[in-house]
């Protein structure tokens, strides 16, 4: 009940995204994944996260991820979807004191966050390991996500990759955690 109470209100959710849909099924009775979905000074925040681990120690990343990305969410002024997963990721490895010693936990999150700007038709975009997926048209568009999580990696970029993009009227946006295919 109280991992089901954190994900935003179905009524919310349809003033600020009208025509959407939401598959959410967790595995367990608690999960690892979850939404967020936000509209702050005229843009639309929308992120799926998946946490490593599943059940009780994927709840528990769940509840830590949440926490942090509506703090860095609400705090910052000038959103960037990259900037958003560089400071998750920063948040990650000091809660969990990753510092990349071998025995140390390597738990974090993947996740596909969007930033859509409906008055100005634009779309950023930033992945761990999840993809975002546009329809327009006949055409299908891939912008791909960086192969490293929110949390420590053997091979870290400096900075996740911001993609912006024009949106257009009739453009359909997917984003979805692996748990979808698995």
């Amino acid at each position: 009940r109280i991992q089901t109470a954190i994900l935003p209100p179905v009524d919310y959710i349809k003033s600020v995204i009208p025509d959407h849909f939401i598959v959410y099924k967790p595995r367990d009775i608690v999960s690892g994944g979850f939404y967020c979905i936000t509209h702050k000074e005229g843009k639309t925040i929308v992120a799926v996260v998946d946490c490593t681990g599943h059940g009780v120690p994927g709840a528990f990343m769940s509840m830590l991820g949440f926490a942090f990305l509506n703090e860095i969410v609400n705090k910052e002024r000038e959103l960037k979807a990259n900037e958003i997963l560089n400071l998750l990721r920063d948040a990650v490895k000091k809660s969990l004191h990753q510092t990349g010693k071998e025995d140390e936990t390597k738990d974090g999150m993947d996740i596909a966050l969007c930033i859509i700007d409906v008055k100005a038709s634009k779309l950023q975009y930033a992945g761990a390991y999840n993809p975002l997926y546009l329809i327009r048209n006949e055409d299908f568009i891939s912008l791909k996500a960086d192969r490293m999580p929110i949390g420590i990696h053997i091979k870290e970029k400096e900075s996740f990759t911001n993609h912006e993009i024009d949106i257009q009227k009739n453009d359909t946006i997917y984003i979805f955690t692996d748990g979808y295919i698995d």
